[in-house]
């Protein structure tokens, strides 16, 4: 399982890109969708919805279980994927492509999010 270098990561198993004209995309890592299972239901926040760092703003249903969907970062949401909303099942085939889930215009960032190698440390921890 390859994490990739240019994203940060949560440790509640999201990914964040850098910011472009302020707004990043944000996903869950493989080893989430992994540890998931086949994801059947998506919950987004919707566009204009302000999502603070650490909490809540979704969730992700599997046939194993049901799980939180939390905010990387502080902002207000800028855009959601539709197509994961659609079809699930992209949040495991392409967690970090075209399984993405929601885009934030970022007003907070909190100092604790992981580079690729510290995730891939905390995770094989």
């Amino acid at each position: 399982m390859s994490n990739p270098q240019q994203l940060r990561y949560s440790k509640e198993h999201e990914w964040l890109s850098a910011a472009e004209d302020g707004v990043s995309t944000v996903g869950i890592t493989e080893h989430a969708a992994n540890a998931l299972g086949d994801v059947v239901f998506v919950q987004l926040p919707e566009v204009g919805d302000t999502v603070t760092a650490g909490e809540s703003c979704g969730e992700l249903e599997s046939t194993k279980s049901v799980s939180e969907l939390y905010a990387p970062v502080s902002g207000e949401i800028a855009a959601v994927n539709q197509d994961v909303v659609d079809d699930p099942s992209l949040v495991n085939s392409a967690p970090f492509d075209g399984g993405w889930l929601f885009k934030v215009r970022v007003t907070d960032e909190p100092a604790d999010l992981l580079s690729a190698d510290e995730y891939t440390a905390y995770t094989a921890g």
